[in-house]
């Protein structure tokens, strides 16, 4: 006997790949429910040969669902997610709206699939940029442990939604075909469509994603700081970002400084990536070898490279760390979630809503 699964925001970026990956996935799927907004709803998607019409999402749509993935946006999430799982459901939620409640797993698979043996009805898919930072970095934890991390991110503008990606096309071919100067180009998303000033992304680097906090950080920044600690279970791991969005259309590309518990060997932390579930090693400066993201675009796993030792600090670690933020990213990891829920025998109804209907 197989799934109902739900995708709620069926029609957008992540969730178009969502049903690519769910095309591919192990899970015994019998049925399948596209839910969006009301703009969206009437539109017909496949799934496989299966032509299926889009839902307006509803309190009431998650009748007879077992697992809903969320990818519509964390208003979205904060007002159905708690009515799928009254309903029955488990939610994977993409957004971060959930992201921090002590009720909901933080969860990377191949890093803490532990985490949603306890769940209580919805388990949230951490940040794009801290997955593959996730991926990465837990090998190397699990052996000689980590004191800090400071990571700089070169993030595509996929990230920001299928507007911002239009945004930057029409940028490009503003600046390149029309000669307009860079800076005389008109924007309305980027840096983040919430903010009061946008900027142009062509022949740019953004140092914004999201909003800035009173701390002066970013939100995508300290969304980074706060989901590496409840994922690795360590409050004492020092984290600091920069999150810079740069003019790529898929595939977030991060520069990774590390210090470690105890001291490492090169050739050792190599071994460790290369032989980690989800993670690809690409690293042999002698042939030009490490990680790009016109090769991550497409791809499952994350690449890491450019891995070498700090000169001056005796236990500090460098390296390059690449994936498609909207496959491992975003719909992958939630996909990937779902097939551990089954794997482990966790697509139940919970017992108890922790959750605020509204």
């Amino acid at each position: 006997m197989g799934y109902t699964i739900a995708v709620v925001g069926a029609t957008g970026a992540v969730g178009t790949q969502m049903i690519k990956m769910l095309e591919e996935s192990s899970l015994p799927i019998d049925k399948m429910r596209y839910l969006s907004s009301s703009r969206s709803a009437g539109k017909v998607l496949k799934f496989k040969e299966q032509n299926i019409t889009v839902e307006e999402t509803k309190k009431d749509s998650f009748e007879g669902v077992d697992i809903a993935l969320f990818s519509a946006g964390g208003g979205t999430s904060a007002k159905f997610a708690p009515y799928a799982v009254k309903s029955g459901a488990v939610v994977v939620d993409n957004t971060s709206f959930f992201r921090q409640n002590s009720n909901v797993p933080l969860v990377v698979p191949e890093v803490n699939a532990h985490a949603m043996e306890e769940h209580n009805g919805i388990i949230a898919c951490p940040n794009c940029s801290t997955i593959q930072m996730m991926v990465a970095l837990e090998p190397i934890r699990q052996k000689w442990g980590l004191e800090r991390i400071i990571v700089s991110t070169y993030q595509a503008v996929s990230g920001a939604g299928s507007l911002a990606i239009e945004e930057t096309k029409r940028e490009l071919k503003e600046a390149v075909v029309d000669g307009i100067n860079p800076k005389d180009l008109k924007a309305d998303i980027l840096p983040a469509s919430g903010d009061k000033k946008h900027f142009p992304i062509a022949f740019n680097a953004l140092a914004q994603i999201d909003v800035f906090t009173d701390n002066d950080y970013t939100f995508e920044e300290m969304k980074m700081t706060n989901e590496t600690k409840k994922i690795m279970e360590d409050d004492s791991i020092a984290v600091s970002a920069t999150c810079v969005r740069i003019p790529v259309l898929s595939g977030h590309s991060e520069s990774v400084y590390i210090e470690t518990k105890d001291t490492a060997v090169i050739a050792d932390v190599k071994k460790a990536i290369a032989e980690f579930p989800g993670a690809i090693l690409e690293d042999d400066p002698s042939q030009q070898i490490y990680p790009q993201a016109v090769n991550a675009v497409g791809k499952k796993e994350t690449f890491v490279g450019r891995i070498r030792k700090d000169l001056d600090a005796k236990k500090g670690i460098h390296m390059w760390v690449v994936s498609d933020n909207l496959l491992k990213g975003a719909a992958w990891n939630s996909v990937q979630i779902a097939e551990k829920l089954h794997e482990r025998g966790l697509v139940h109804p919970t017992t108890e809503l922790k959750f605020e209907l509204k």
